[in-house]
């Protein structure tokens, strides 16, 4: 394959990949563009940071160098499989990820519910969460 044709296939690809619900994108997280500083995004674009999927969330976005996906939860959301019933803690950074009122998650061996209510940012078993019964 000629490298003119092997880039067309990659346009191809990243484009087709664009429409991927998000269970379906978790699934193939390298078919997207990795996240790069001083570059324009529009909104609902997915990128790929580390291991992790990302949707922008604002209209539209020129990123820095100094703020990556994962420390900008107010521009960048962290894209999680809807069907995955009890995913895996992650400490939230702020207001705009933190865990609404009967939020669902796995921590240290266990599965937990959010009792405290919209915007619970503290760890389970540590205030605002109740053991789930297996």
């Amino acid at each position: 394959m000629t490298r003119e044709k092997a880039e067309k296939l990659r346009q191809l690809i990243v484009k087709a990949s664009a429409s991927l619900e998000d269970a379906d994108a978790l699934e193939g997280v390298v078919l997207f563009p990795c996240w790069q500083p001083e570059a324009d995004y529009v909104k609902g674009q997915r990128v790929r940071y580390g291991d992790l999927l990302y949707r922008l969330i604002p209209d539209a976005h020129h990123s820095q160098s100094d703020w990556p996906p994962d420390l900008v939860p107010a521009i960048w959301a962290r894209v999680d499989n809807p069907a995955e019933e009890w995913p895996e803690w992650r400490q939230p950074l702020g207001s705009e990820d933190a865990y609404p009122a009967g939020a669902k998650v796995s921590h240290g061996g266990k599965h937990w519910l959010n009792t405290h209510g919209n915007g619970n940012i503290w760890e389970p078993g540590v205030y605002g969460w109740t053991a789930a019964e297996p």
